[in-house]
């Protein structure tokens, strides 16, 4: 394949978080030759869950199972209210087991669907946005809702009711936002007329669900993370090999730079004083802030080398998934969802999103710092 300037460029754009984190590894090897050590940077066991889990509920997606749930609550004469909170809801519960980035890839063109059937597009770009929000927040509830949270459990070795101790009061907290968030949407009467989900192969459901159980029972330390990454494999060998098409290799990619850049920074004395001193004074603040530049996925990567303190690394990268687009790389597929469905709305996208998750991230974090 010719690669053009063109071709290059696209990339560049498509995959910043990768391309930058590629650059950073190889900039902190001047500092840190690459040597044997370089392997013990490395979670083996995140890498191949995050795989599992990826290929896992790609197959689940493609099932159709999601949008034919959805169908039947929004089908019929609704409010539009009823129908926003709904929409609204289901990435927000979805993504506790599926990932922000899945529920939202599955239900904002849903939604864009629906609100055109119920001549409601006008509210599009605040609906999505709550989505946006909804699948951000939601996913911090479980530790297979986002990779950080995957990264950090496995990270620290927390036990279920660690976890869930930490991340269920704020995500009630987020719960009772996004229900108030969806009183600003007026309660006129819509009709959505739509048929069946056809074109869906839930041959494989049965399969699927036992393998994402499998995955559940290893990211609880149940099972041995080796047995799944090998029946993961074999499965996908034998019956299911396009799903190896859908696993996101850059997010993988990420990882591995990251670890790498993560584990040079380290060993750089000045820097390692810096960010230690950062993280034992203002870890929370830190994790927030870190996450608007990087996103929340490398900087729970970067700053959990420089911390034990696992609920504000928790806490912070969590919460730093909003603010920016950027803040979270789940945010970024809603907005090329909707950029794609009204190219001339995303100025008024934008606006909208910065303003909801700025005043999500505040009350958030005051309730955060306050606890």
């Amino acid at each position: 394949m010719h690669l053009s300037p063109a071709r290059i460029l696209n990339f560049i754009r498509r995959e910043a978080v990768l391309c930058c984190a590629a650059l950073a590894a190889l900039a902190s090897t001047l500092f840190v030759p690459p040597s044997a050590a370089y392997i013990s940077y490395f979670d083996f066991r995140v890498l191949c869950l995050l795989f599992c889990l990826m290929a896992v509920v790609a197959g689940l997606r493609g099932c159709g199972l999601f949008e034919a749930l959805a169908l039947r609550l929004l089908r019929g004469k609704k409010t539009l209210r009823f129908l926003a909170l709904m929409l609204v809801l289901l990435p927000f519960f979805s993504s506790m087991l599926v990932t922000n980035d899945v529920a939202l890839l599955t239900f904002v063109p849903f939604a864009i669907l629906i609100l055109n059937m119920a001549d409601a597009s006008a509210y599009a770009p605040y609906i999505i946005v709550l989505q946006t929000v909804a699948a951000n927040l939601g996913s911090m509830a479980t530790p297979v809702g986002n990779p950080q949270n995957l990264f950090l459990y496995n990270r620290f070795a927390l036990s279920p009711a660690d976890f869930f101790r930490t991340m269920l009061p704020l995500a009630a907290a987020s719960l009772a936002l996004l229900c108030m968030g969806v009183l600003f949407v007026p309660p006129r009467a819509v009709t959505v007329a739509m048929g069946d989900v056809h074109g869906y192969n839930t041959r494989r459901l049965p399969a699927l669900s036992v393998l994402f159980v499998l995955c559940l029972l290893c990211v609880f330390r149940v099972a041995p993370y080796q047995l799944l990454t090998a029946v993961v494999l074999a499965m996908l060998m034998l019956f299911m090999r396009d799903l190896f098409r859908e696993v996101d290799y850059s997010l993988l990619l990420t990882f591995v730079f990251f670890f790498i850049f993560a584990g040079n920074m380290r060993k750089i004395g000045g820097v390692n004083a810096l960010l230690s001193a950062l993280m034992d004074k203002h870890a929370l603040p830190t994790c927030v802030l870190v996450s608007q530049v990087v996103s929340n996925v490398p900087a729970a990567v970067l700053l959990a080398g420089f911390s034990q303190d696992w609920r504000a690394l928790l806490t912070g990268t969590n919460l730093g998934g909003l603010g920016t687009p950027i803040a979270s790389l789940a945010s970024l597929i809603s907005l090329k969802l909707y950029a794609r469905s009204a190219p001339g709305g995303t100025r008024r996208y934008l606006l909208i999103f910065s303003a909801v998750n700025v005043a999500a991230l505040a009350l958030l974090y005051a309730l955060a710092a306050a606890g």
